[in-house]
């Protein structure tokens, strides 16, 4: 019999409505103690990892990730070899090749992992980014057309194509082959492509479905290797040295940060670091990153600004700027995405804006639809995913939102909760007839509607998921893996705690309790009505902290306005580099009121 969630400082309920409980049953708290001697580390470190479902025995493995140690044999990978090797052959050969890959930060690091293996052959490939509107996901007939008679004989779809049944063979029929490296969850029937790996196909039994499209493209590229040296090459690229771009695709695409992507992002930060990589780092100086590079900027200051080319601008950008050489071409290139990165959030918050009135009459009173499925020919449809991202953590339930097209036509993107399996509703939907077009994964999903399809696919999602998200709801509360005071959130702790990162999806960052602290210089800060404040302790300690986009919720109200009394506060401790100076700061998450 499971132990029940034990509640961390009897917070049954917080000033949002949460309790509060510990991530830790005795068990697991047994398992903390027994690493940390084993181990040599830090109670409190040993309490991160034992409560992320790490063992005894796989500590050691999880505090030093290595490639070689946690990459299986790529050939797990059902019609790995068979891609390999018409890959390696078309390397050989001096082939033409054209790569066609997503829009997203996903697709665009797949895309540049590629170009830049074949370019160490003195192969210089063709690379199409499908324009988000005009185009939308996915291979295309006419986009296909115009690759091969551009000359190529050899097509390469990166994170997308397991659903592009109709271009693929279109493409096969006029003599070329297509090799597809994809992660998206598919129905049953798969393209007749030349080869296609993707671990979520349903006869693949690898278990690396965790992995986005440019982990697979590296496991390819592992693979291409091998089927090279056999054919007696030498002078192989070095595959290490791409890694930051694994990194920087596994952290934007909200993979789960284990096993083998816990190892490609501890690698890959490595190499971000060393500024190898010219885009990377012309993006680090667009976005004033200041200390050395980590998840946090990746996937919040970097990846955005990847896709705001897809998103507004030129969807080639991305993928154009993680291939470039020239320092002063990546400087243009990442100050043009870093203007559009503005603009798009300027269209974001004014379509945010009209959706969350909309969402918060259509939920009213009562609980609401268990999925929000909004839509407005308002939205412009590269922001979509953004709005549908927002309002999910608003309202804490899956929501989709279509922009619509001046024919009723929708393009919309969907953003889900842990336990709700996005991705798959959506290639049922598109199997019923609901919706003309569809995937994803189990996370984010996209979709293409035509008219009078809206209503029908609301309903469909709403009985298809309702029982799915009422237990993911239920499963909103707090967990918090310890007791901290601001005396003890110190350099040396936080420093020591990202030897458990990288935090993320399927690696939760550490969430610590400050009982019976006090708010003291409370303000709005910033455009996104940040509440910025110092966290004081009885004894006269006081740490740096911040509420992000607070203003005017519960939490801002609190902060604001009763600041002098004493709450427990519970959130996230980072490391701010402000003027080449590290201090500790707090990002709030939540606070109760203590009882008694």
């Amino acid at each position: 019999m499971l132990d029940a969630p034990r509640p961390f400082l009897d917070v049954t309920r917080s000033v949002t409505g949460r309790a509060w409980i510990d991530r830790l049953d005795a068990a697991t708290t047994r398992t903390a103690t027994a690493i940390a001697q084993r181990a040599g580390i830090s109670e409190i470190l040993a309490r991160i990892i034992a409560a992320r479902g790490v063992s005894l025995d796989e500590a050691a493995t999880w505090l030093e990730p290595t490639i070689r140690g946690l990459m299986p044999d790529p050939s797990t990978l059902t019609a790995m070899d068979a891609l390999a090797e018409r890959l390696a052959k078309a390397i050989s050969d001096n082939e033409a090749i054209a790569l066609f890959g997503d829009y997203d930060v996903d697709g665009a690091c797949s895309c540049a992992l590629m170009a830049r293996y074949l370019r160490h052959f003195g192969i210089e490939p063709q690379v199409h980014i499908p324009d988000r509107i005009f185009e939308g996901y996915g291979p295309n007939i006419a986009a296909m057309d115009k690759l091969i008679d551009s000359g190529a004989t050899l097509i390469i779809t990166l994170d997308c194509g397991t659903t592009s049944d109709g271009p693929i063979a279109h493409a096969r029929q006029r003599g070329a082959d297509v090799l597809v490296i994809d992660h998206h969850l598919s129905d049953h029937e798969l393209p007749d492509a030349t080869a296609l790996v993707n671990p979520n196909r349903p006869d693949d039994i690898s278990g690396l479905g965790y992995l986005c499209a440019a982990g697979v493209t590296f496991m390819v590229l592992v693979a291409v290797n091998r089927a090279l040296r056999n054919r007696g090459d030498t002078g192989l690229p070095d595959l290490l040295k791409l890694l930051d771009l694994v990194a920087l695709a596994t952290i934007c695409d909200v993979v789960p940060l284990t096993g083998l992507n816990r190892a490609f992002v501890v690698r890959g930060l490595e190499v971000a670091r060393r500024g190898d990589n010219k885009g990377i780092a012309a993006l680090a100086l667009a976005a004033r990153l200041s200390g050395p590079l980590n998840p946090y900027h990746l996937g919040f200051l970097i990846g955005p600004r990847i896709n705001a080319g897809g998103r507004i601008g030129n969807a080639a950008m991305g993928t154009e700027l993680l291939t470039v050489d020239d320092e002063h071409h990546a400087l243009a290139i990442a100050a043009r995405l870093d203007e559009l990165n503005a603009e798009r959030q300027r269209i974001e918050v004014e379509a945010v804006e009209e959706a969350a009135a909309v969402a918060e009459m259509e939920i009213g009173s009562g609980e609401g639809p268990p999925v929000l499925v909004l839509a407005s020919a308002n939205w412009h449809p590269g922001v979509a995913g953004l709005i549908a991202a927002r309002l999910r953590e608003r309202f804490e339930r899956p929501t989709f939102a279509i922009a619509l097209g001046p024919d009723g036509t929708g393009t919309g993107s969907g953003r889900s909760m842990p336990g709700v399996d996005l991705g798959r509703a959506v290639i049922e939907a598109v199997e019923l007839g609901l919706v003309a077009k569809g995937g994803g994964h189990a996370m984010a999903a996209g979709v293409t509607i035509k008219p009078g399809q809206l209503g029908p696919f609301r309903s469909f999602l709403a009985g298809a998921l309702s029982v799915d998200v009422t237990a993911a709801r239920a499963a909103t509360a707090l967990s918090i893996d310890a007791a901290l005071t601001a005396r003890g959130a110190s350099l040396d702790l936080v420093h020591d705690l990202e030897r458990a990162g990288p935090y993320g999806s399927g690696n939760p960052g550490p969430v610590f309790a400050f009982p019976a602290h006090r708010a003291r210089f409370a303000q709005v800060v910033g455009k996104g009505g940040h509440v910025s404040f110092t966290l004081a302790s009885e004894d006269g300690a006081r740490l740096k902290a911040i509420a992000f986009r607070a203003a005017s919720t519960a939490i801002g109200d609190a902060l604001l306005r009763d600041g002098d009394s004493a709450f427990h506060f519970a959130g996230a401790l980072s490391i701010d580099h402000y003027q080449g100076r590290e201090q500790v700061q707090l990002r709030l998450t939540d606070l109760a009121r203590p009882k008694g």
